[in-house]
């Protein structure tokens, strides 16, 4: 076992720190109310706006708290952090419709060529993008933007030049890095490093993203019910109304929701250039397990690992099942495959016919930058863990990877766990 390695011994019986315990005890006694009149109100309070435009989002809004509240299972602690995430998400959504009525001009910029990157968690999609947001001609979407998208009106940058979201965004990773300090090895989620627009897209209330935040079957069932072209469409608004803030046009994106929402996907990016990264899904399920059991020790009043890793078998297994079904609707010219054995120390190749496919000029500043990005950031950088499937999940890699051999068979893909 090389030194770096990582072992998390107290997994799913955690032995929590002194910080962990009385933050968990501070926030126990605080009223968290998340009835949707109740977060509306607290939203419109903070933003000073009362119109969140089409009004068509109150149901996925009823629906999205419902799934929340119903989860008997979250800490006091976690259901605050819920609450403070909707009243987000709805201060973003006022701010976005004035930004639109005060600037109409904004529906006539266009998304030009966009690079999206589409996988599963844990299997270099993160890496990739951003790899490619190093190129400094492409628009992406750091973690702190993700947050706010869009700024408190007459609130600009402090006298430092600093934006207060960004500040705001440093203050939220340093308080997590205190209270769950081995994230940063699993995926290492600072203020500066590129997100992924499922949190925009979670602004229409429409996206997959709840789920990695407690256990909502009931949203998920929702969730994939819903007409995703028309949540979509939000989306290139919103990507629309970043650019205007703050170019340039030509877009890199990622998210593994895409694996199962490739119409919705194409028909709003007509012209973008998709790379599709595959790994063996069992690293991708311990990988993601893991680092979500990990968290659950302030998120959740007690760890269930046979239902988590249950839950996220099947939930690869539908995320996967679509990429398979509606892969050919993006065109071979417009796309690549890529393995995840072959991207450490292959990029600088991938990247020149992922270029192409884009018509981008692989420009000799590009690999500069691109370069730099690899010798920065080699893999492993913060230390590897080491994952205990069977010891910690009661599944073995065989019978977890028996129910994948529809996506061995249609992609180059090893096993490695």
């Amino acid at each position: 076992m090389p030194d770096s390695a990582l072992v998390i011994e107290d997994l799913t019986c955690p032995v929590l720190t002194a910080t962990q315990r009385e933050i968990l005890e501070h926030t126990e006694s605080l009223a968290v109310d998340l009835t949707p009149e109740v977060l509306i109100g607290r939203a419109i309070e903070y933003t000073g706006l009362d119109d969140f435009g089409a009004a068509d989002f109150r149901p996925r809004l009823d629906a999205y708290a419902r799934a929340a509240d119903a989860d008997s299972g979250n800490t006091n602690l976690n259901r605050l952090i819920l609450q403070n995430r909707i009243v987000r998400l709805l201060s973003q959504r006022l701010l976005l419709t004035d930004l639109l009525r005060r600037y109409p001009e904004i529906h006539d910029i266009e998304i030009e060529r966009p690079i999206i990157v589409v996988g599963l968690p844990r299997s270099g999609t993160t890496h990739l993008v951003n790899l490619i947001a190093s190129d400094a001609r492409r628009r992406a979407l750091p973690y702190w933007e993700s947050q706010e998208p869009f700024p408190l009106r007459g609130e600009g940058a402090d006298v430092n030049g600093v934006d207060p979201r960004f500040t705001r965004s440093v203050a939220e990773h340093q308080s997590a890095m205190m209270m769950t300090p081995l994230v940063q090895a699993m995926h290492d989620r600072f203020p500066q490093a590129i997100e992924e627009e499922v949190e925009l897209l979670d602004l229409d209330f429409a996206s997959y993203v709840l789920e990695w935040h407690g256990r909502v079957p009931q949203w998920r069932d929702f969730y994939l019910g819903l007409n995703q072209d028309e949540h979509y469409g939000y989306l290139r608004t919103i990507l629309k109304a970043l650019t205007f803030l703050r170019g340039p046009r030509q877009w890199v994106l990622k998210s593994p929701q895409h694996c199962e929402q490739l119409g919705p996907l194409i028909r709003t990016f007509p012209d973008a250039t998709v790379a599709f990264t595959h790994r063996d899904p069992v690293a991708v399920i311990q990988s993601a397990v893991t680092m979500l059991a990990y968290g659950d020790r302030i998120r959740r009043t007690e760890i269930d690992p046979y239902g988590l890793v249950d839950y996220w078998v099947d939930r690869i297994e539908r995320l996967l099942q679509a990429c398979v079904r509606d892969r050919e609707l993006v065109a071979a010219e417009r796309s690549l495959d890529i393995s995840f054995h072959q991207l450490n120390g292959n990029e600088l190749s991938i990247l020149e016919r992922l270029y192409a496919a884009n018509g981008t000029e692989f420009s000799a500043e590009a690999q500069t930058a691109f370069r730099a990005y690899l010798d920065d950031n080699p893999r492993g950088k913060h230390g590897r863990l080491q994952y205990e499937l069977k010891g910690h999940f009661g599944r073995s890699p065989d019978e977890i990877r028996s129910r994948f051999g529809f996506y061995f068979d249609r992609f180059d893909i090893r096993e490695e766990a």
